[in-house]
């Protein structure tokens, strides 16, 4: 957080997408079909029960006594909304506890002064005359506790009435996202005027820093995002010429990600062509490549509710200039000094000062009398997970299982010349892996592919 076809010394079938013949071959010899989803009523895909139980156990551990409160996101009006992908995203700290896609529902914990947990699920109830518009949806009863691992589930309307019981038993604090000015934070209000946790605490400083470090099912979800992401680098990589709209280059990639399986788009495509290549979140998409182009590609599919965030910048000819490429090593050497000191312990503030440092020592001349640190105008990192610029504190120190990217860059508006580096990277026990690693980073390595002969 961009072709008339190029020959090939093989037969390739081809895709016209918006007018532009796209070559799906090679595409076609690494794309896997997306692993079969269970057929669940509201659902997507089939909860990873034991992991969202051991997150809940390691929520109510950290809160200690007292009540927590989740609710899920809220459905849209179909009516009254411009929808732009999916009428529904569920909430990323309901989800994270539930592994559930159903809207309007409440996750409710009680941990009593014992230490026993009391798990319930708030659910409305079915209306089989709006599922005919909606689709099937589930509901309180036996499928959705089988389906959750949750062992008590209820209608929605019970929701209060329940709260009130639990808060006679269970004395202590109120923890919530506490969704300011929502009418889940109304239903607070009068949680609150009622006398229900008279104390109340926001939950999610606590779940914020349970979400950096990644578990074995959100990595197998982060890894397919990112996997279905360089898939589709490469396939702009083998399409793009002069001439190709932005918005050709944006039909290619996302086609790659919906034809993997891909949810949605983790974020808006950012496809910028020479000017636009040194904006840093130019989303228009309209502009036609001209020769010599930069063109900087910024795209994250978002994968079973986990965005990727790889950035590629290539030469829309499939050549670097000279002076494209002088400034592209720097960039790249900036980025793989901050990988090479990744590790469990060291901050984000650290990689980022090791990454301006390799730009300081090593511009030379290519930016004039000053270096090119100058040119390098955004952090170098951010957390990723459930949502692309993801939660956590950034003074945190890194510690296995957190993902991060690396994304310096140049960019010199003069020249219309724009380059962005950009990276998933896992933190391991003693270094770092580069989950993104897949597409094509070196020069050499960018021009193959473009050339046709770089196959997977």
């Amino acid at each position: 957080m961009m072709k008339t076809m190029r020959s090939h010394s093989r037969a390739t079938v081809s895709l016209f997408v918006i007018g532009v013949l796209f070559p799906v071959d090679a595409m076609a010899q690494s794309i896997s079909v997306a692993p079969p989803v269970a057929e669940l009523p509201g659902m997507g895909r089939a909860i990873e029960i034991d992991a969202t139980r051991a997150r809940r156990q390691a929520l109510t551990e950290r809160t200690g006594q007292g009540i927590i409160a989740i609710p899920a996101a809220t459905s849209r009006d179909l009516e009254s909304e411009v929808l732009q992908d999916n009428d529904f995203r569920q909430d990323d700290y309901f989800f994270y506890l539930t592994g559930l896609e159903s809207p309007d529902a409440w996750l409710v914990m009680a941990v009593h002064p014992s230490g026993t947990v009391e798990l319930h699920l708030f659910l409305p109830e079915r209306n089989p005359q709006m599922e005919q518009w909606t689709g099937r949806k589930l509901g309180p009863g036996p499928d959705a506790i089988r389906l959750t691992g949750i062992p008590n589930v209820h209608p929605l309307d019970s929701l209060d009435r329940a709260l009130f019981a639990l808060q006679r038993t269970v004395p202590g604090p109120l923890f919530t996202p506490l969704y300011a000015g929502t009418a889940e934070n109304e239903r607070i209000d009068r949680w609150l005027q009622a006398g229900v946790g008279v104390d109340v605490r926001s939950v999610v400083p606590v779940l914020d820093s349970m979400r950096l470090v990644k578990d074995d099912a959100e990595m197998v979800r982060q890894r397919r995002a990112i996997d279905i992401t360089v898939e589709a680098q490469r396939a702009a990589m083998q399409a793009i010429e002069p001439g190709m709209f932005e918005y050709q280059i944006e039909a290619i990639i996302e086609y790659t990600f919906r034809s993997m399986g891909a949810d949605r788009v983790g974020f808006p495509s950012i496809i910028g062509s020479g000017p636009n290549s040194t904006t840093l979140h130019y989303d228009t998409n309209r502009r036609q490549t001209q020769p010599g182009d930069l063109v900087v590609m910024d795209i994250g599919a978002e994968y079973g509710q986990y965005s990727a965030d790889v950035t590629r910048t290539v030469p829309v000819e499939g050549r670097f200039t000279d002076r494209q490429k002088a400034i592209y090593r720097l960039v790249l050497g900036a980025q793989q000094a901050a990988i090479d000191a990744t590790r469990p312990g060291i901050t984000i503030g650290e990689l980022t000062r090791i990454a301006r440092a390799y730009l300081e020592r090593n511009s030379g001349d290519l930016c004039g009398a000053s270096t090119c640190n100058r040119y390098f105008i955004h952090g170098l990192s951010h957390w990723l997970g459930m949502r692309v610029h993801d939660v956590g504190d950034y003074s945190t120190p890194l510690a296995a299982g957190m993902v991060l990217t690396i994304e310096p860059g140049i960019y010199i508006e003069a020249e219309q010349l724009g380059i962005r580096i950009e990276d998933d990277i896992l933190v391991t026990d003693n270094g770092a892996e580069i989950l993104s690693a897949g597409a094509p980073r070196s020069v050499e390595e960018i021009e193959a592919l473009m050339a046709g002969r770089l196959v997977p």
